[in-house]
């Protein structure tokens, strides 16, 4: 791991996840499994004896509460430098931004949002071992669940053409020959003929998708960031600009780290169930929450210290700390942030509440994102 540096690009009030971020709440610490999602990350490259990173987060204000967060959370563990930078300027442009910070030969980006077992070490490893230009996690594309659970809202959204990736690999699906993204996938499919007569074959898949892992050479990595001034992501921009030198690295599975009980749940000992209510497999409910009499909690997260009344169906969603939900709630398909309150008998089928919302009594919405006003 010598030589190398650590780049965590955090995000910061993504526009794209309103209500589920807010001014307390940035991207970066998002719960996963009632975790700040940017902790998986940092515990994984703590794992291959990555301590000193550099955590670039977009906005100064998002950047003092990832810093807070951290400086609690991994006292004496990491060496962590936190870099503000200008909001909406894509991942590479946020490298542009602090390539002045960069001096090792090599260069290991990870986002902020990665939640993977396969350990960083074994990228860089790979991308030494190759001396490559750059070096690219991908993994097979994850599978949502069972048909029944699936919304509506989300079979729409797939069938976007940005949802999928084209990439090309040779024989020993070790080398990165040919990628597509977004808009690229309306256009013709065309293959360079020096690469098809350099490798013999190609291999094209769909059902891959880039985990944001990647290992860069310093030097290259800087010198097209200066000359590529209009480039803004690195993987619709970058990425494929360099695409002739990249290493595949497997799947990734295994991802929590909880120990799933015989029923292939998580419940905290703490909990408090009602008479003759069912929690079903693939269900996390954290430490404190209370649940009344008859509720039903089919694949779906409950975060700490909820309160959550009787005859409740919770199916397929995600419920965050703090929340009260009254009874006869019906819950499908949505994503509850902290401190929210739901009065009785509220349906919500594929919403998103922001923190602190208020729901009153007998309300019913499908596919609306629920917030406060901004003062």
């Amino acid at each position: 791991m010598m030589d190398f540096q650590v780049v965590v690009l955090a995000g910061g009030f993504s526009k794209k996840l309103v209500p589920l971020v807010s001014k307390e709440v940035p991207k970066a610490l998002l719960p996963v499994a009632n975790r700040p999602v940017l902790s998986y990350v940092l515990e994984l490259l703590e794992q291959s004896n990555l301590k000193d990173l550099i955590v670039v987060v977009e906005g100064e204000d998002a950047a003092l509460l990832v810093g807070g967060w951290i400086s609690g959370a991994f006292v004496d563990r990491l060496h962590v430098e936190v870099a503000a930078v200008p909001e909406d300027i894509g991942t590479a442009g946020a490298l542009r931004a602090i390539a002045h910070h960069l001096t090792a030969k090599d260069i290991l980006v990870v986002s902020g949002d990665l939640v993977s077992d396969v350990p960083p070490g074994a990228v860089a490893a790979a991308h030494r071992r190759h001396n490559a230009v750059v070096t690219a996690m991908l993994c097979s594309a994850p599978v949502s669940g069972p048909a029944e659970s699936g919304s509506s809202v989300v079979k729409d959204k797939t069938k976007k053409a940005g949802r999928y990736n084209l990439i090309g690999l040779d024989h020993s699906k070790q080398f990165l020959l040919y990628i597509a993204t977004g808009a690229e996938l309306e256009k013709d499919l065309r293959i360079q003929k020096s690469i098809l007569r350099a490798v013999g074959e190609m291999e094209i898949r769909a059902d891959l998708i880039d985990a944001h892992l990647y290992a860069f050479k310093r030097t290259v990595l800087q010198e097209i960031l200066d000359q590529k001034d209009t480039f803004q992501s690195l993987k619709e921009d970058l990425l494929p600009y360099l695409v002739r030198s990249q290493l595949v690295v497997g799947e990734v599975n295994h991802l929590s780290g909880y120990s799933f009980s015989s029923h292939h749940n998580i419940i905290n000992p703490s909990v408090k169930l009602g008479s003759k209510t069912t929690v079903g497999p693939h269900c996390m409910l954290g430490e404190g929450s209370q649940m009344g009499d008859k509720c039903s909690i089919k694949r779906s997260v409950i975060g700490r210290h909820c309160r959550i009344g009787s005859n409740v169906k919770i199916f397929n969603s995600i419920v965050m700390n703090h929340v009260t939900i009254g009874d006869g709630c019906s819950i499908h398909g949505s994503v509850i942030c902290s401190n929210v309150q739901l009065q009785e008998r509220v349906v919500l089928k594929d919403c998103q509440v922001g923190a602190g919302f208020v729901v009153i009594a007998g309300g019913e919405y499908k596919g609306e994102s629920l917030a406060k006003k901004e003062k």
